[in-house]
């Protein structure tokens, strides 16, 4: 069987296994999700499988970087990384999606034991980490310079027109003129 056949054999069995299981999703044909933990918990986490043109000879690529994982901490995205790759590597050259989602689901407890259980936890962890940003930002306050303002070519065009290459205004660049002065104001009256 050809990698095309055999990854289209591979699709059916999944959509047929996940049928009706919200946990499961085929975002493209090559490409596949499986949400564990409850909802709204802080250590839910989803796994993303991706097949290649020549899965399942080749390696599936694993993405643990997806937006509803931005709670989780790298050290247990790195961890479930290296436990999909190690499970890989027995299964290449079969079917092996499903088998990879289960292993993960069989070591869930394991591998998300790192993650803190509340954001609380979590923003003491960070705590650290804004604590020296904190100090770099006043740093580099403290050597900010002031910022130039920023014109549009129609106000840099006018400011020009007003003044020569010199930067000083022309001769008589205030001065009144008399004529259309006078037809406003009109002749003096007299009586």
């Amino acid at each position: 069987m050809s990698d095309a056949e055999l990854q289209e054999e591979e699709r059916e069995v999944l959509l047929s296994i996940y049928d009706g299981d919200s946990a499961f999703k085929q975002l493209t044909p090559t490409t596949f999700q499986y949400k564990y933990g409850e909802d709204n918990d802080m250590k839910s986490f989803l796994l993303e499988i991706s097949w290649g043109t020549t899965y399942p000879s080749e390696r599936p690529i694993i993405n643990m970087n997806t937006f509803y994982n931005k709670h989780i901490v790298q050290e247990v995205k790195d961890k479930v990384v290296q436990h999909v790759e190690a499970e890989i590597d027995q299964w290449l050259g079969s079917a092996m999606t499903y088998t990879l989602f289960q292993s993960v689901q069989e070591h869930y407890t394991e591998l998300v034991s790192a993650q803190p259980d509340s954001v609380v936890d979590l923003n003491s962890r960070t705590n650290q980490l804004k604590i020296t940003d904190e100090r770099q930002q006043q740093l580099e306050e403290t050597t900010k310079k002031p910022k130039k303002e920023h014109l549009t070519k129609a106000q840099k065009r006018r400011q020009w027109n007003k003044a020569d290459g010199k930067g000083e205004k022309p001769r008589g660049w205030n001065w009144v003129d008399i004529v259309k002065h006078l037809s406003q104001t009109g002749p003096k009256q007299e009586s």
